[in-house]
């Protein structure tokens, strides 16, 4: 029963990263496509975690929080300057 909950897990997260691409690429707007990348970013993070439960390797949780705070301050540069303050 476990493994049909991460197996639905993956595919909503993969469906999720799929539409979020799509919009990162058709952005209309920059805030668009930083908020397509901000939540590439959050799901990828989620994905970690999620391999690291499924493997018990912890390791990947100190990976995925390395990465959610490098994408946090990448958001916070990129809207800085669309902002016109760097």
């Amino acid at each position: 029963m476990m493994t049909y909950i991460i197996y639905i897990a993956f595919s909503l997260m993969a469906l999720g990263m799929i539409m979020s691409a799509i919009r990162f690429v058709k952005g209309p707007t920059a805030g668009d496509r930083v908020v397509a990348l901000d939540t590439l970013t959050t799901i990828g993070v989620s994905a970690l975690v999620l391999l690291a439960y499924v493997f018990q390797r912890f390791i990947y949780v100190d990976v995925a929080l390395v990465y959610a705070v490098l994408g946090f301050i990448g958001v916070i540069v990129i809207a800085r300057y669309l902002e016109g303050a760097l």
